[in-house]
């Protein structure tokens, strides 16, 4: 009998660890009118055998508030110049959520170490499979002179630049797709697997060559470093000195890269190409808020204005400024107060204590989205359901330690009292 239950839960931790890798194969999709990934599927065939249990579990604040603020986003597309763009966000927004409500279903009946141990195995297998796809890339392309993007499994040759894309599409996104098990290993490195899944992840970030990710991770580093205690520092700096020697032998002597090159070339370019044209893009989209200042040009609607204006179907690459040229002040003040609402949940003593990851990811996330396009996306989703999840957990765990204190003060006092009236007698 203890054998069989050993055994469901170990598929059930395969089930939960297969389900946080399947959220990193966005690219692995079927076209029906949307992208059905491979999440939605797993999602949907869970709904369907445990429909009968399904419950809609509490929300917390800032989830109200970003459910407020995609309502409204969805309604400024009532307005836009181009309402088709408005519907197909509408669509993807609406399904987005729907997988949201069922995601925390399911993560509610898994505890937090099996949930921080899906994390850690999907994060290992996710960095490797990626890596080899791009050790397979670029062997077969090679470095070339080109001024064309070419692709070969898990490479993009970009401006002469092999880029890591592994998985994924675009290298930019697999820094930020990466970087939940990138905190999730910095701050965990008590155990070989977890040291070496964060080598692995520090290879990753720095074979993408984007600038913003690899300056995000390193400040995310630094800020660990200072909050953390000197056992946890000595690990972390350990750790990043063997990475670099291990990474700068394989490049060297195995792959015949010239890594430190490469990245020098790629920071100078930030001069040159004006941030890969975001800062035009950047400029547009105030432009546009500033002749739509309360609810903005309409959702999804900035590539629409960006083509007919300039002839360039591309995304503002700063969500905080899509949401503003957009959706206007009242749509930026929602989603201003949506991230203040996660911080302070995030700046919980006893949350940073035990969880410090799910900090230092959201710090992570906030660096990136400055220079990424991401108001709907299946992994930021993915962590607040796991920071939902976790901390209706805690909170919890932390009122039954109070209760435990209470009792055991109420026994004391009780005690002492019987003892005064014995002494009185």
């Amino acid at each position: 009998m203890e054998s069989l239950n050993a055994l469901n839960t170990k598929q059930r931790h395969t089930g939960l660890f297969l389900l946080f890798f399947f959220f990193m194969l966005s690219k692995y999709h079927i076209y029906i009118g949307f992208a059905l990934k491979p999440y939605m599927i797993f999602l949907c065939v869970f709904l369907l055998f445990h429909l009968s249990v399904f419950s809609f579990q509490k929300m917390h604040m800032f989830e109200i508030v970003l459910l407020s603020f995609y309502l409204f986003y969805s309604f400024t597309g009532a307005f836009s110049a181009y309402p088709l763009a408005s519907a197909r966000i509408m669509a993807g927004i609406a399904l987005l959520i729907g997988c949201y409500f069922i995601l925390k279903f399911v993560l509610k009946t898994y505890s937090t170490h099996a949930i921080q141990e899906a994390i850690a195995k999907s994060g290992l297998l996710f960095n490797t499979v990626s890596l080899l796809l791009y050790v397979i890339g670029f062997k077969k392309i090679g470095m070339q002179e080109t001024e064309e993007m070419v692709f070969s499994y898990g490479v993009l040759l970009d401006r002469n630049y092999p880029r890591l894309i592994g998985l994924l599409e675009d290298p930019n996104l697999y820094v930020f797709y990466n970087t939940i098990f990138f905190t999730y290993f910095l701050t965990n490195m008590t155990s070989w697997r977890n040291k070496a899944g964060f080598a692995l992840c520090m290879l990753t970030t720095v074979l993408t060559f984007s600038r913003g990710g690899i300056i995000a991770m390193l400040l995310i580093i630094l800020i660990y470093i200072a909050i953390s205690n000197s056992s946890a520092k000595w690990r972390t700096l350990t750790t990043m000195g063997l990475f670099f020697i291990a990474a700068g032998y394989i490049a060297v002597f195995t792959m015949k890269i010239n890594i430190i090159s490469l990245l020098e070339g790629r920071i100078n370019d930030f001069s040159n190409d004006g941030g890969s044209g975001r800062f035009d893009l950047w400029s547009r989209a105030w432009e546009y808020f500033l002749e739509h200042p309360v609810i903005g040009i309409g959702a999804d609607n900035f590539i629409e204005y960006n083509k007919v204006n300039y002839g360039e179907s591309l995304y503002t690459h700063n969500t905080l400024l899509q949401i503003l040229s957009e959706s206007g002040l009242v749509g930026f003040c929602l989603y201003f107060i949506f991230l203040l609402l996660v911080l302070a949940q995030l700046m919980k003593r006893w949350l940073m204590r035990e969880h410090v990851y799910l900090l230092l990811c959201f710090i992570a996330f906030l660096l990136q989205i400055m220079s990424l396009s991401l108001i709907i996306n299946e992994v930021f989703l993915l962590y607040l359901a796991i920071l939902s999840v976790v901390l209706q957990k805690e909170e919890k765990l932390q009122f039954i330690k109070k209760q435990k204190v209470k009792d055991t003060q109420l026994t004391v006092k009780e005690a002492y009292g019987n003892e005064c009236v014995i002494n009185d007698r």
